[in-house]
Order: structure tokens, then C-alpha cells, then sequence
């Protein structure tokens, strides 16, 4: 039996857009990736007071290229699946519109009044480079690593967070407001700022038992500086174990994350490459 053709049209386009594990899926995302990137550029060289005034009209119409293709992507990813609202209000479908509509908002909403707003609005086009992560593979390992790692990197950031309570109310006891510990809150800023060791300078110690304590703040920030980093690297080393998936996202319920050798959706049963069976047109 032959599967129809608008099936086996949107089948088709579906593993294009949605799969980068396809040659031509690869291509896709590729163009994309760099559309992505040269989008960005130009919302960065716009910033520019001096390359703004002198290729305003050439990033103008860049930008509007770059819009206009990614305003077909969009649609083409809304009519590639069954069950288009679950990719409109899923993550990168939120994403995806919002890096599109602003230039087309900017267009409509001419005049003064608006300029501000308009030029609020078009700084939207910065979540384009979010669109990123759905087209680099290694995102994944390191996305289950970070969420594995979840609980005990809040943990460590809940204790962080107690030791510099009591570290700036230690330091508003004995330095007081004539070293700037003017307030509980403020102390406790400036033991953040320490234990991180960014040290703005705008507050220091001036007594010795101030320095002293500062001093072994300082010394616990180059250690814990190293906590979070060790908990997500083991995570990460973990993450070659799992199962390798791929991109092959499901036509019918739009899942992702199919075994290599996977034929059917884990979460709706149906077939992932209905289009490998068909019969060749007449």
C-alpha cells in the first residue's frame, strides 16, 4: 500500500529539519549554525555607534535575510509535525519565535514614539545564539551531566551561601562601619566578593583580626572554585556510559532522544522512519 504523498512529503522535511544525523539533516544544520552566528555578529556590530553609522544599511538588510529564513525554518518545523502546538510552546519553539518576531515588530511599529521599545525588542534576536544547543551533539553529555550533578551543586551553593553569611557578620562585628562594613548585607557582599576571589576592592579589612579572616576566606575560595567544577567533570566522565542516542525526533508526538538502533518512539510506539518502507512512485 502506498503512503500518500503529503505524508510522505512532510516525512521528509521532518527528517531535514528536526535530524542531524542525516547527511543532508547535517547540511542543514550547519547553514543554520552559521545563520545563527552571523545573526548574532550583527546585533553586536548594530551596538557600535561608529560601524552602525557607516554599514547600517548593509547589516539592515543582512539581518532581514537571516530573519526572513528563519520565519521559513520556523513554519517548516510547524508543518513538519503531527502535533504542531507541542513544538510552539515547547522550549525551542518559544525561542525560535522570539528570535524572529522582533524585526518584523520593529517594521510595523514606525515613528518615534516607539524607538525604544523597537530597539528593546530587536535585542530579542540574541536568543538565536540559544538555538545553538539543539545542533551540537556534545550538548547533550554535558546537559545530563549538569543535571545529575544538580542536587549536590545546590547543596554546595546552599553551603557557600551560609559560610558567607557568617563570614560578613563575623566582619561587620570587627571591622564595623569605619572600614565600609556599614550593614549585615553589605559584609555579607563583601564576602562573597572574597571567597570568589574577584576582589573588587571597593570594601577591605583593617584590622589585623579582619585580615586574618579575610586571608582564610581568600584561601577556602581557591578551594571551592574547584568543588563544582569536580562534581560535574565526574558526572561527565559518567555520560560516555549511558546509552548514545541520536536526533531522530519522533513525527507523531515530537520526543527526542531515540536509540541508534531504535525503529519505534519510546514514548508513543509509532514507527520513526515510516518513509524507508514506502513504494517508489510510479
Amino acid at each position: 500500500m502506498k503512503t500518500p504523498k503529503k505524508s510522505n512529503w512532510r516525512s521528509k522535511l521532518h527528517e531535514i529539519i528536526h535530524e542531524a544525523d542525516t547527511p543532508v539533516g547535517r547540511v542543514f544544520d550547519i547553514i543554520l549554525l552559521v545563520l545563527i552566528l552571523l545573526s548574532v555578529v550583527f546585533v553586536m556590530m548594530e551596538s557600535v555607534s561608529s560601524i552602525d553609522a557607516e554599514y547600517h544599511q548593509l547589516l539592515y538588510i543582512g539581518e532581514w535575510v537571516i530573519t526572513i529564513f528563519f520565519t521559513i525554518e520556523y513554519i517548516a518545523r510547524v508543518i513538519s509535525v503531527r502535533k504542531p502546538f507541542n513544538y510552539i510552546f515547547s522550549f525551542y519553539g518559544v525561542i525560535d519565535f522570539l528570535s524572529t518576531i522582533p524585526l518584523y515588530l520593529s517594521f510595523i511599529l514606525v515613528g518615534s514614539n516607539y524607538l525604544l521599545t523597537v530597539r528593546a525588542l530587536r535585542l530579542l534576536r540574541i536568543f538565536r545564539i540559544l538555538k545553538i544547543t539543539r545542533y551540537v551533539g556534545e550538548s547533550n553529555k554535558l546537559k545530563q551531566a549538569l543535571l545529575h550533578s544538580r542536587a549536590k551543586i545546590f547543596i554546595f551553593l546552599f553551603a557557600v551561601l551560609i559560610i558567607s553569611i557568617i563570614a560578613g557578620t563575623l566582619m561587620y562585628l570587627i571591622e564595623g562601619e569605619k572600614s565600609g562594613f556599614t550593614s549585615i548585607p553589605r559584609s555579607v557582599y563583601w564576602a562573597i566578593v572574597t571567597l570568589t576571589t574577584v576582589g573588587y576592592g571597593d570594601i577591605s579589612p583593617a584590622t589585623p583580626l579582619g585580615q586574618l579572616i579575610a586571608s582564610l576566606i581568600m584561601i577556602m575560595g581557591y578551594g571551592i572554585i574547584a568543588v563544582p567544577t569536580g562534581i560535574v567533570t565526574a558526572e561527565y566522565s559518567k555520560a560516555s556510559d549511558y546509552v548514545h542516542v541520536n536526533t531522530q525526533v519522533c513525527f507523531n508526538c515530537g520526543v527526542e532522544k531515540h536509540r541508534d538502533d531504535a525503529d519505534f518512539c519510546h514514548r508513543c510506539g509509532k514507527e520513526l522512519h515510516p518513509h524507508k518502507n514506502e513504494e517508489p512512485s510510479a
